[in-house]
């Protein structure tokens, strides 16, 4: 039997890991999203198990007592935080991957101290590189969470010579890794280096503006996967090297996903400080531009949504924001039983996280085959009859095609603009992130109904009710 122990518990990593790559695979479709989560949390479940079972673990009383305290605070959690904070949680979930990454270069490093064992040249590496990667995700991801959260602003958040300082700080945490290396175990040099690492983070984190945040929550999920791997060589586990793995090249795919959906390479999110906290006009007002828009009342755009053959639903952050994804969907059951075709225009940047809008309707059960992704929905916008935008704005400006001079320029966009009717719900003439002014808002065909999204929704849901 102690024979076969170490054999089955490797099976059990190598069962697990591929119920990991094929939840991965479920998870890239909204339809078998959830089936996906099932497949990979039973491979997670099996790997715990796998690894209790080894003869290092010696206190199970304290595991046991852990995973009592995780498990409640994970249920309290998904009882409790509201759909539309999910960025939010996203954001403070890497952060707590990321520390205890970095908790276990800590653990190990204490060990060696305590027990006065020769720290070794590749002990020192993979400890080294576990506190930096954990580190690093621990403070960038609070930080993310807190512009998320409204505690800091969403606006990038620079100062002088910014960049030059952070690669010197950078340049100081290898150079004192050096130090390390040439004297293992010297605590004062390694909590030195610690706190260089909770620093970078920070420093990562705030220059980047709230538009670009699902780059950085899909970054800081890669990253929480590679601190997690490096935790992995650290205990030498062959699972937490995997599964990390994992995690840290589909962060990467992801991120460079985001990236291509802005028309942005990684170094300008990063570097650029771009976007702002936008710029609020009077509702009804003309812009920047001097031009002027046409306001539309709630019993109008009933009519123009009810007597059309096909609808668009463009849904963005301000749907997510007012909480009217219900509200939405009641919308469509009502166009629906009018005869009208309701499409979902899903942009892959909508929102504040990867999938953000996905997740929202979803919650409402809006049916998984009327979500249209960018490439598939744009071609239809000439054949539609009305576009109705509801809280977005960078990503349906007209002005990423044809204004050369527009931070936005060449980013890809849903096409709203050539859609017969468009109708768009905002509080106000706000800018987006890029706090750019929005073409699409001063066109002919354009009809801005003012107001908050869920409000102007259900007054939407009343009058159509009545044609």
């Amino acid at each position: 039997m102690t024979d076969f122990l170490p054999t089955g518990i490797e099976l059990s990593y190598l069962v697990a890991a591929s119920l990991f790559i094929f939840g991965l695979k479920k998870l890239g479709s909204p339809a078998t999203a959830r089936q996906g989560n099932v497949i990979a949390a039973v491979g997670m479940l099996l790997a715990i198990v796998a690894t209790l079972l080894e003869r290092q673990v010696l206190n199970y009383q304290m595991i046991l007592l852990a995973l009592v305290i995780g498990s409640v605070l994970g249920v309290i959690a998904a009882l409790k935080v509201q759909m539309t904070d999910m960025p939010q949680m996203v954001g403070l979930l890497n952060g707590l991957g990321g520390a205890a990454s970095a908790l276990v270069g800590i653990g190990e490093f204490w060990r060696l101290l305590s027990t006065g064992e020769p720290v070794t040249l590749y002990a020192t590496i993979t400890i080294i590189l576990g506190v930096l990667i954990g580190g690093v995700t621990l403070t960038g991801s609070l930080v993310a969470f807190a512009k998320l959260q409204g505690l800091l602003p969403g606006a990038p958040m620079t100062f002088p010579l910014q960049q030059p300082i952070n690669a010197l700080i950078l340049i100081g945490f290898f150079v004192v890794s050096g130090f390390l290396i040439a004297t293992p175990g010297h605590l004062s040099i390694f909590l030195g280096l610690l706190a260089i690492s909770l620093l970078l983070g920070v420093l990562f984190v705030i220059p980047i503006g709230g538009g670009d945040m699902p780059v950085v929550i899909s970054l800081l999920n890669s990253y929480s996967g590679l601190a997690a791997s490096a935790a992995g060589f650290v205990v030498m586990n062959n699972m937490l090297i995997i599964a990390g793995a994992l995690v840290g090249a589909s962060g990467i795919i992801l991120t460079q996903i985001m990236c291509k959906a802005m028309n942005r390479s990684l170094a300008s999110v990063l570097f650029g400080a771009f976007g702002s906290s936008g710029s609020v006009a009077i509702a009804g007002a003309s812009g920047s531009s001097d031009q002027t828009v046409k306001s539309v009342d709630a019993e109008e755009a009933a009519m123009m949504l009810g007597y059309a053959r096909n609808v668009v639903i463009v849904p963005g952050y301000g749907m997510a924001v007012a909480q009217a994804q219900h509200a939405v969907r009641e919308l469509a059951d009502q166009l629906d039983k009018l005869g009208v075709e309701v499409k979902y225009a899903i942009h892959p940047v909508a929102g504040r996280m990867p999938g953000h809008m996905n997740v929202l309707l979803a919650e409402a059960n809006v049916p998984y085959p009327q979500l249209y992704d960018m490439d598939d929905i744009n071609p239809q916008f000439d054949e539609t009859d009305v576009a109705l935008v509801i809280g977005a704005n960078d990503v349906v400006n007209p002005a990423a095609r044809s204004d050369a001079g527009s931070p936005i320029y060449g980013m890809p966009i849903l096409e709203v603009d050539k859609a017969k009717h468009a109708i768009v719900i905002k509080r106000g003439m706000s800018t987006g992130f890029a706090g750019v002014d929005n073409e699409l808002f001063y066109k002919d065909k354009t009809m801005m109904l003012f107001g908050s999204a869920k409000d102007v929704v259900a007054q939407l849901v009343s009058q159509v009710k009545q044609l």
